[in-house]
C-alpha cells in the first residue's frame, strides 16, 4: 500500500483578482521506505507539493492520502497532531532553535507532541543522536557546531518521533560537496535501518543521482521518472 497517494490534486492561490494555479490536477504515489524527489526550477510548485503532503498547506481540490488517512479535510489542530505522529521535516536552513542545546532540539518534538516520560525521552533522543554520529555533542548549542553537524541534528529531530515520512526541502543547499554527500548517505542509512520514506524538494544533482524516483515538475504539472540511484560520492 502506498504511503502517499494523490489524485487530481490542485492548489490555487488567490492574489487579489488573480487566481494562480500552482498545482494543476496531478496524480502520484509514493511507496514506503523509498527515496523520492520532486525536482524543478524555482516557482515550479515542488515546495508547494511538500507543504501539502506535510499538512502545512491544504489542497484546493482533489484527494491526498498520507499513511492511510485522507488529509485534505483536516482542521489545523488535527493536521498538527497528524504531523507530529507521522511526519518529520528537514529544512535547508536547519531550523534549529538557537537557545536550545543539540539534545533539547531533538527532544523538542517529543515534548510538544507526545507525552513521553523523561527517561524514555532521554533514551530515544540519545539513540537518535548516536545514529547520526552526534551523541557526544548533545550539550552544545547550534551556534557551536558546523553546518553539517546542524543538518545531522535536523535529521535526528525528524526521526525522533518514529516518523514514517520525512520531507526534506533543499536539505543540502547550504552544505559543501563533501558534507552534502555525507548527509545523503546518512539519510539512506536511516531509510535502510528504520524503513523511513524520504521525499525531497530539490534541484541539487547530488540528491537527484541518489534517489530511486524523481517527479519532474514544471508549471504545476508532473512527470515521473525512474532512475537508478547510486551512492553518494565519498
Amino acid at each position: 500500500m502506498a504511503l502517499v497517494t494523490a489524485e487530481k490534486l490542485v492548489k490555487n492561490y488567490v492574489l487579489g483578482d488573480i487566481t494562480v494555479q500552482a498545482i494543476r490536477g496531478v496524480d502520484f504515489s509514493i511507496e514506503p521506505a523509498s527515496f523520492v524527489s520532486f525536482i524543478g526550477p524555482s516557482g515550479s510548485g515542488k515546495s508547494t507539493l511538500l507543504n501539502m503532503i506535510g499538512c502545512l498547506d491544504p489542497p484546493t481540490g482533489g484527494t491526498l492520502q498520507v499513511a492511510g488517512r485522507e488529509i485534505t479535510g483536516l482542521s489545523r489542530k488535527e493536521a498538527a497532531r497528524f504531523r507530529g505522529e507521522h511526519i518529520g521535516f528537514v529544512f535547508q536552513d536547519f531550523n534549529l532553535i538557537p537557545v536550545l542545546t543539540v539534545f533539547e532540539n531533538v527532544e523538542y518534538p517529543l515534548q510538544m507532541v507526545q507525552n513521553w516520560p523523561k527517561e524514555k525521552r532521554r533514551k530515544r533522543v540519545m539513540d537518535m543522536l548516536d545514529a547520526v554520529g552526534m551523541a557526544d555533542q548533545g550539550n552544545k548549542y547550534p551556534g557551536q557546531i558546523s553546518g553539517g553537524q546542524k543538518q545531522r541534528v535536523a535529521v535526528a529531530r525528524a526521526l525522533v518521533t518514529n516518523a514514517e515520512l520525512v520531507l526534506a526541502d533543499e536539505p543540502t543547499a547550504n552544505l559543501d560537496r563533501e558534507t552534502a554527500n555525507r548527509i545523503i548517505t546518512l539519510m539512506q542509512q536511516m531509510r535502510d535501518e528504520f524503513g523511513t520514506t524520504f521525499v525531497f524538494s530539490t534541484h541539487d544533482p547530488r540528491i537527484v543521482k541518489n534517489v530511486e524516483i524523481t517527479f519532474s515538475i514544471e508549471d504545476g504539472m508532473l512527470e515521473k521518472n525512474h532512475i537508478a540511484g547510486g551512492g553518494a560520492d565519498a
